[in-house]
């Protein structure tokens, strides 16, 4: 029988269990993230990027990181786990088991004598007639005498002993988990039942599919829109420059929305003007681009001023409006260029390779957009003064005339302290505090290595169709001694990670290409581990050698190096010339590329082993018609016996009768 009693017990416990599955795992997780953060700095040093703000945190922006929605919802919850335990946990007393020599404080086994007096103490105390308590009462009714009773009457002593209940054996109770006046049947609380049932049921989980759903047919994993990417796509050419880039990259339908008020058309003129250099606008039909580029969504035009006023380092001249509007274009400016960058490397032709051109062009649009460096100064023959302006207190005229002194940024970079310190001091006028802060930014900018290969794991030589398995350490240093850092970028407003992409290349066809972080060290030797161990188990290796190739992978990955693993079908025979290339998304001049060249042979292989099984067949062949030739050979001659034979029973037959003759 259900109790309604019972019921209110179970209720709250229920609740308790439905809050704690999912909030404790989720707190462990968000306290583990929250401690696991290294102490020591991985931002830049210098006065400008302390200046922008980005990296110091008020007092206010502190409290609202912690009152966020989803720290909020954690924290309510957790009292209303609190308060759920200690309601049920003194919620009745009659749920707790009968222990009759606990109520009257005895040890199990006391004697009679022992019981009395426990009872009398226990009786002046609590007593009707001593205490008029009405709980008192109650409590001297319901537990000292039931429990004097169940130690000092025979029968409800035995019950006790054998059943752990005075009254004998006490049958199950069932009780379902939700609240009293659910249960209750009378009226109408049955529909409340009913209701509360297709609620739990069917309609939550049916919202919880929905939201799901609806996000999903809109937004990619990356939280960009499945428009954009589709534009991203169908606008994608295997020739596509920095500049046409641009074009392709703010027809994002995150830009589209942008809201466009009637007081912006003053302002957009305006930007226009002072930014109309750096678009890519034909001198000798200005008039015609012009109204062409005014033609464009009023939206879109407004998000490529605003990219290019980043890029000039000139927005702190944008009204309040568009201040607002210029930060929301750079907050969504990393994952469209990222989901921008996988529209190019992706396969577009029947070989399955990407397209290199366009794939360089998202990376130069990356660094110039987090560096604030104008893409006119992006040079396809040499590295020109970009780099320089990555560095504190120098502008464009001072950055040419420290190229023109020491040629490269990477022959700059080169220069010793001393050399770099009176160079700054004499061509760039700096100060001994600019000449310090230039100094840490250069400890920043990391210098790669790769080292790559190409093969067919456990074949000697790549053939044709062979499925190649290319393997490539990208190993990182800096001279600060970091691995993984937020790069310097004083200009862009958001916290930007650096990444780099790994692509192997021939031409302009992307064979292979993956996204590589620096930042987090243990994902990176489990990946390693992974992979470096399916490789040796697939080679058929021994445990040994398996674990100390293992150890040797995690020694990289902890000295600064990552591993680069994907396999790919070997294309026709020839010879062929790929350059890797390992690409930063926000640093400017520290690329780099090695060359690897690959020789694909005939497919000699799968002819070998038909040629050996049409062998095996022949020879099989052979053996049957050498058999069928030895089985023939002995039927014959078997026959022939059976035929002698015969001929001799014959001849006795002929010769009995003719003897049976001459006696007749």
């Amino acid at each position: 029988m259900v109790e309604s009693e019972e019921n209110g017990v179970l209720f709250p416990i229920f609740i308790l269990t439905i809050i704690a599955i999912p909030l404790v795992p989720y707190t462990f997780v968000k306290l583990s993230r929250a401690f696991s953060k290294k102490q020591r700095s991985i931002h830049c040093q210098c006065l400008d990027c302390d200046r922008s703000g980005k990296y110091k945190r008020s007092l206010s922006q502190r409290v609202s990181t912690f009152t966020s929605c989803s720290n909020l919802t954690v924290v309510l919850l957790w009292f209303v786990m609190i308060f759920l335990i200690y309601y049920t946990k003194n919620i009745s007393r009659e749920s707790q088991l009968f222990e009759p020599f606990s109520i009257l404080g005895l040890e199990p086994g006391a004697s009679d004598s022992q019981i009395k007096k426990a009872y009398r103490k226990l009786s002046i105390q609590y007593h009707p007639d001593k205490n008029p308590d009405p709980e008192a009462n109650k409590y001297f009714v319901e537990s000292i005498a039931k429990a004097y009773q169940a130690l000092t009457d025979p029968l409800s002593r035995e019950n006790f002993e054998k059943y752990g209940h005075p009254d004998g054996r006490q049958g199950y109770k069932l009780g379902i988990a939700l609240p009293q006046f659910i249960l209750d049947f009378n009226g109408e609380s049955g529909g409340l039942l009913l209701l509360f049932t297709v609620g739990l049921c069917i309609l939550l989980p049916l919202v919880v599919a929905s939201i799901y759903l609806w996000r999903s047919s809109k937004y990619t994993g990356n939280y960009v829109k499945l428009q954009t990417r589709q534009a991203y796509y169908e606008l994608m050419k295997p020739s596509l420059t920095t500049s046409k880039v641009m074009d392709v990259f703010i027809k994002a339908a995150e830009y589209t929305e942008i809201p466009v008020r009637k007081t912006d058309d003053e302002s957009l003129k305006k930007l226009f003007a002072s930014v109309k250099s750096e678009l890519s606008l034909d001198p000798k039909k200005m008039k015609q681009d012009e109204a062409k580029f005014w033609k464009q969504d009023p939206a879109v035009i407004k998000a490529e001023l605003l990219i290019h006023k980043q890029l000039t380092r000139e927005s702190a001249v944008l009204s309040p409006a568009l201040q607002t509007d210029f930060r929301r274009v750079l907050e969504f400016a990393p994952r469209l260029l990222e989901d921008l960058m996988k529209m190019a490397v992706i396969p577009h032709n029947e070989q399955g390779h990407g397209w290199l051109s366009p794939a360089l062009g998202v990376i130069e649009l990356s660094q110039c957009i987090v560096q604030a460096v104008p893409l006119s100064l992006r040079k396809l023959s040499s590295e020109g003064t970009a780099p320089f302006l990555q560095l504190p207190h120098l502008n464009e005229s001072i950055a040419q005339k420290i190229a023109l002194q020491v040629g490269s940024f990477k022959e700059f970079q080169d220069l010793s302290l001393e050399e770099r310190s009176k160079l700054l001091k004499e061509v760039a006028g700096l100060s001994e505090t600019d000449v310090a802060d230039v100094e840490k930014v250069l400890e920043m900018i990391p210098s790669l290595k790769i080292e790559v290969t190409c093969k067919t794991e456990g074949e000697e030589g790549i053939q044709e169709g062979d499925v190649t398995t290319v393997q490539a350490w990208i190993t990182l240093k800096r001279p600060n001694g970091l691995v993984g850092a937020v790069p310097h970028s004083p200009h862009f407003p958001f916290h930007k990670e650096e990444n780099f992409w790994v692509i192997l290349a021939d031409s302009n066809n992307v064979w292979f290409f993956q996204k590589v972080s620096f930042m987090d060290e243990a994902e990176a030797i489990s990946t390693a581990s992974i992979a470096i161990s399916e490789s040796m188990e697939s080679l058929g290796e021994s445990a040994e050698a398996k674990n100390s190739a293992v150890e040797e992978a995690v020694e990289k990955v902890k000295t600064g190096s990552r591993l680069v693993m994907g396999r790919l079908l070997a294309p026709a025979e020839g010879t062929y010339n790929l350059t890797c290339f390992c690409l930063s998304d926000a640093w400017i001049g520290c690329d780099q590329k090695t060359s690897l060249k690959v020789e694909v042979l005939k497919r000699t292989r799968d002819v070998e082993g038909e040629a050996a099984e049409e062998g095996m067949e022949e020879e099989g062949e052979e053996d049957e018609l050498e058999e069928e030739d030895y089985e023939s050979e002995y039927s014959e001659d078997e026959e022939e016996k059976k035929r002698g034979s015969k001929k001799k029973v014959n001849k006795k037959e002929s010769s009995s009768e003719e003897s049976g003759s001459d006696e007749d």
